[in-house]
């Protein structure tokens, strides 16, 4: 099991409108013969539609037609691709500032940002306000595509200055890893195959960095097992199990487990994937236990495993504003974390980021997009883990309870950088 998470790598590509996100994946899949012959004939037709002339590889991951009629990205796209040694989904990430929601969306379970930079304009504001944004979503690792080395005659003075303020703005946001590739999608140079116009560069590919990257990392932590709650299942003959996603660490039949917020401890007895018997589960499958004591738990309910997460109702916590109104103090939304949902205030808005200097600013409400400090106080009791330890629990979505639309994406503590 734990195999198959390190064979999984899901990444999301990142990065300013028109730096060329959809023709880079478009290409990797191309490239990687991907493809079947009919969604080629499909691009190519698209293509001819809008008189592009050659095949217009970033139809490849627009699926929706006012996407290809508009040539941009709306909506997040997801592509599946194989390699020998790797498996790979791909969250094509809209670039349009209105779009930031989506990207945060793609995001969210990625494990690498694949960051497309435009050499001739290097770092723009929106792709500085991605990276802010995968940086609190817990992104640690990122490949970095500086894109259209053709337009600039492959010119490695121009790659340098893209890379040293790749290099600043990662430091500045407390990134792991960072390769930096200089790359012409629109051609293939240095995608899946090394190029011969940039025999200064002596790195890997963008494919050679995808399948050499760390895989598996949203879901785990260095905290114990998690297992929220989601459903309770009756058995035939008496009894009950619970069922729920496995996250933060393997279970296994015997692990002493801690039922929150009850605070009641017991056993772990049996464990069933898809209705079979096993004797441990990883991260990232669904499964349903049974527990050696009787219990009242319910949705919204979670078992640990030592050390234990916090039971509170008073969140500290980073968030993404996405609501077209300006969030402001004393407003009243519904908050989902794991399977549970309750009612939540924001007591105070403690800071918005500055996105050019990282420097948190006063501010007496959070415009669109917008990234900030805030403090919450919930109906119900949360089980919560800061969100550096644990991606799963310590995240949430807050909800508008007259459009029920989701208005925010939070990160229960405070990121690294910040």
């Amino acid at each position: 099991m734990e195999t198959i998470t390190k064979d999984l790598l899901r990444l999301a590509t990142i990065g300013s409108v028109d730096d060329g996100k959809s023709t880079l994946i478009g290409r990797l899949l191309v490239d990687t013969r991907q493809l079947f012959d009919d969604q080629l004939d499909a691009v190519a037709a698209a293509s001819e539609k809008r008189g592009v002339g050659d095949l217009d590889l970033s139809f490849v991951t627009d699926g929706l037609r006012a996407e290809r009629e508009q040539g941009i990205t709306i909506d997040v796209a997801y592509r599946y691709a194989a390699t020998p040694s790797r498996k790979f989904i791909i969250a094509d990430c809209p670039g349009h500032v209105q779009y930031t929601r989506n990207m945060a969306t793609g995001a969210s379970t990625a494990d690498l940002a694949l960051v497309v930079l435009d050499v001739a304009h290097g770092l723009k504001e929106q792709t500085r306000r991605h990276l802010c944004i995968a940086a609190l979503l817990g992104v640690s690792t990122l490949v970095v595509a500086v894109n259209k080395m053709d337009a600039v005659q492959w010119s490695e003075s121009a790659f340098r200055g893209v890379f040293d303020e790749v290099q600043t703005v990662a430091r500045e946001l407390d990134f792991a890893d960072v390769t930096t590739i200089p790359v012409c999608a629109l051609l293939g140079d240095n995608v899946v195959e090394s190029s011969t116009n940039t025999a200064w560069y002596e790195g890997p590919t963008v494919l050679e960095a995808l399948e050499s990257s760390q895989a598996g990392a949203w879901t785990t932590s260095r905290q114990g097992a998690r297992l929220a709650i989601q459903w309770v299942l009756r058995q035939p003959g008496g009894g009950r199990t619970y069922a729920g996603m496995v996250n933060g660490d393997v279970v296994r039949i015997g692990d002493v487990v801690t039922l929150l917020p009850a605070l009641v401890t017991t056993t772990i007895t049996s464990i069933s994937v898809g209705g079979a018997p096993v004797l441990e589960a990883g991260v990232g499958l669904s499964i349903d236990v049974a527990l050696a004591h009787e219990t009242d738990a319910g949705r919204g309910d979670l078992l640990a495993s030592s050390p234990l997460p916090t039971v509170t109702r008073d969140l500290d916590a980073t968030i993404c504003w996405f609501g077209d109104a300006p969030l402001r103090s004393g407003q009243r939304l519904r908050l989902k974390h794991t399977t549970k949902t309750t009612p939540v205030k924001i007591v105070s808005l403690n800071g918005v980021v500055d996105i050019a200097t990282l420097r948190i600013e006063p501010t007496e409400q959070f415009e669109t997009n917008e990234i900030g400090l805030v403090t919450l106080q919930t109906a119900d009791y949360l089980v919560v883990d800061d969100y550096r330890e644990n991606r799963v629990t310590g995240s949430f979505v807050l909800i508008d309870e007259v459009t029920n639309a989701t208005v925010a994406a939070g990160m229960v503590g405070r990121a690294a950088f910040l």
